[in-house]
């Protein structure tokens, strides 16, 4: 360690607790509550008009149809709406229309659920492993190249019409939701995984509150590029490959009888349908995005255990950060780094939480830990009860916790819409909570007033219960009765 870097045992007094004022609430023009009404009645007007818009587009678009039809007046060049109308009324009355529906979006469904399972797992094999990335990286590529028709045209050729729908269903969806779902995880932030790792969430909690919300946004832009997609190429190879009681074959057949208004009604029928399945995926896969399940918290180790380091050497670049660091850290003491940046406090609580290995040296931590780190890493789609919640796996203790720091009326906030300083008690609270032998603060009482990192310090002086507490601080304020 760095000469500069001090070793200090022992804890302040508790501090005075802030008593919160009320507050008025003040109802009227100019308030937040007129603000947030005006924002509203702006916003349906919108959607009125909007909808007002779509209809008058559509109505605009029929007219044009049925003039076109009437000036053309030859029912096999350009059938009229009124015709296509009948046509598709008389084909809803009809026990086969239903078989021919629903056979074709059975064929469809099976080779788009194939190939987003499918994506889901290429692209987590990819994430984890390099080589598998650069393998399959031209394959699709050329999935995404090759015409729709090409692929049809082989597959029939290989095996015939059986399976064609799907096979080629699933060739459309592959590589978008692949190439999609990797990108979402090489966005993924390291940090939120670095703290999930010290926390030892178990996976399901990792999966739901750190990828999930990652995935999101690219999980569903390339399912609404794929959905609509997998439906026109599933229709297109029926169109191929004619399988029975098909929409393809249906459309194959007004074709060959030059029906136009069965081809116009069997098209209809085919936007509707990929219209209604794009907007039930959708909602359903909207209904997981914001399902939060209940957290179960993985068994840890609480009781007293001895930490030590032994020679520690680290550097980066070339420079020495920690350089024959040795020390004994005993249950229940308290130990403060301080010093300023580069002294190497946070590269030594890497080391001891299990981040960073040391370039020699040996450090032994027989239990598990806890951390504050330098940045807050926070879930901050999640409230702030919900992100305590994931390592005490009790919403109730959580809450209790939180309380004694924040006030009521921001736990049930995302986080992300919560101050600097706010963020920073939720984290400080999340590393105390936890059920570990050892907690490592890393510039805890950041972005804290006086009073605030006074009430902040009596809590974590509670909250310590024997275990090994280690703080980096650039400064020793508020640190009394040190020896």
């Amino acid at each position: 360690m760095n000469r500069t870097m001090g070793w200090r045992q022992g804890w302040p007094g508790s501090g005075r607790r802030r008593q919160g004022g009320n507050r008025e609430k003040i109802h009227g023009i100019g308030t937040h509550e007129g603000r947030e009404s005006g924002r509203k009645g702006s916003g349906s007007m919108r959607r009125g008009k909007s909808a007002l818009a779509g209809w008058a587009a559509g109505a605009f678009w029929l007219g044009l149809w049925a003039l076109l039809a009437s000036a053309a007046d030859n029912d096999i060049l350009l059938a009229s709406p009124i015709e296509t109308g009948l046509r598709l009324f008389g084909l809803l009355g009809q026990v086969e229309f239903y078989r021919i529906v629903g056979g074709s979006l059975l064929r469809i469904m099976i080779g788009f659920g194939a190939g987003f399972f499918a994506a889901l797992v290429l692209a987590a094999g990819s994430y984890r492993f390099w080589l598998l990335e650069q393998l399959l990286a031209p394959v699709m590529e050329l999935m995404k190249a090759v015409p729709i028709a090409s692929f049809a045209v082989m597959l029939l050729i290989w095996w015939g019409s059986s399976g064609l729908t799907a096979a080629v269903s699933l060739l459309v969806v592959l590589p978008n939701v692949y190439i999609c779902t990797l990108e979402g995880l090489q966005a993924m932030d390291i940090r939120l995984l670095e703290m999930a790792a010290v926390f030892r969430l178990p996976f399901w909690s990792r999966f739901f509150y750190i990828y999930r919300p990652a995935l999101k946004p690219f999980l569903l832009g390339g399912l609404k590029n794929s959905l609509g997609m997998c439906w026109k190429a599933g229709v297109a190879a029926e169109l191929i490959g004619i399988p029975a009681h098909s929409i393809g074959e249906r459309l194959y057949l007004s074709k060959l009888y030059l029906d136009t208004a069965g081809v116009f009604a069997w098209t209809g029928i085919t936007v509707l349908a990929s219209v209604l399945l794009e907007k039930l995926v959708l909602g359903l896969l909207g209904l997981f995005f914001k399902w939060e399940p209940r957290c179960k918290k993985k068994a840890q180790d609480s009781g007293e255990a001895c930490l030590w380091v032994q020679n520690i050497r680290k550097g980066y670049d070339g420079r020495a950060v920690l350089e024959d660091v040795s020390r004994v850290y005993e249950p229940g003491g308290t130990y403060f780094l301080n010093g300023p940046s580069g002294s190497g406090k946070t590269t030594l609580l890497r080391v001891l939480a299990g981040l960073t290995d040391p370039d020699s040296g040996i450090c032994q931590a027989p239990g598990t830990c806890s951390m504050v780190f330098q940045e807050d890493r926070l879930c901050e789609e999640y409230s702030a009860v919900r992100n305590v919640e994931l390592v005490t796996g009790d919403r109730n203790r959580a809450r209790e916790a939180l309380a004694g720091l924040l006030e009521e009326d921001v736990l049930e906030k995302p986080c992300g819409l919560l101050s600097g300083g706010m963020k920073r008690r939720v984290a400080l609270v999340r590393a105390m909570e936890a059920d570990s032998a050892y907690v490592f603060l890393d510039e805890p009482f950041t972005g804290m007033d006086q009073g605030t990192r006074r009430l902040a310090e009596a809590y974590v002086a509670a909250r310590q219960k024997g275990r090994i507490l280690i703080i980096a601080a650039h400064d020793k304020a508020g640190f009394e009765n040190e020896s």
